[in-house]
């Protein structure tokens, strides 16, 4: 018994493998030269506000330190 429970276990499991792949043979993908063509004129269009690129204010940080430590 415990035999046909594992056929039919295992069965159901490849039943949902191919499913799963059939799924994903029938995505629509756009090809890798115009996703990085993309990506390349999201960066540049946005350079200007990324943090990373300009820096922050020490105004407006609000990770800079309140007060400095001062050693006596």
């Amino acid at each position: 018994m415990s035999g046909k429970v594992c056929s039919s276990n295992s069965v159901m499991q490849a039943r949902r493998t191919v499913d799963q792949l059939r799924v994903e043979a029938n995505t629509d993908r756009i090809k890798i030269s115009i996703a990085a063509a993309q990506l390349v004129q999201y960066c540049q269009e946005h350079s200007r506000s990324d943090p990373l690129l300009t820096g922050i204010a020490t105004s407006s940080n609000p990770f800079k330190d309140k007060k400095t430590c001062v050693l006596l």
